[in-house]
């Protein structure tokens, strides 16, 4: 004869409404999908740095703006590095999220990304044209 092993609703370490509710182990697809959401970050992440090393280092001086290429390298790559910190961040509360079953907050990485990345653009359309302006 099997037995229920699952603890009764009072028996759940001491029953304080801070603990939150209790943990259990999700369902292995979700974890996996919260794993290839870090991952997928990460390898933005990394684009980023790669991105800013290869503008800083590979793209050729603007005219009369010697500065310009670390305008537009030095965001890229701490942005990078925010974004890799800010994915592990969230794939900690997303996997705690899973494990108590409570639904997941939205994530702010999309909206960050997005600014960032259209900022850099904007600041590189100004480099260009008033490098042209320079000639």
């Amino acid at each position: 004869m099997s037995e229920d092993r699952s603890p009764s609703p009072g028996a759940q370490g001491g029953g304080s409404a801070s603990e939150g509710p209790p943990e259990r182990e999700p369902d292995a697809r979700f974890t996996f999908a919260n794993e290839r959401t870090f991952l997928a970050w990460n390898r933005t992440a990394l684009a980023l740095v790669i991105g800013g090393l290869a503008v800083g280092q590979l793209l050729p001086p603007f005219s009369g703006l010697p500065w310009g290429r670390h305008l537009l390298a030095v965001p890229l790559i701490v942005f990078g590095a925010v974004l890799s910190i800010g994915s592990f961040v969230e794939w900690g509360r997303n996997q705690r999220m899973l494990r108590r079953g409570e639904p997941l907050p939205r994530s702010p990485l999309p909206r960050i990304l997005s600014i960032t990345i259209a900022a850099v653009a904007v600041a590189a359309a100004v480099l260009v044209l008033l490098s042209e302006a320079l000639d």
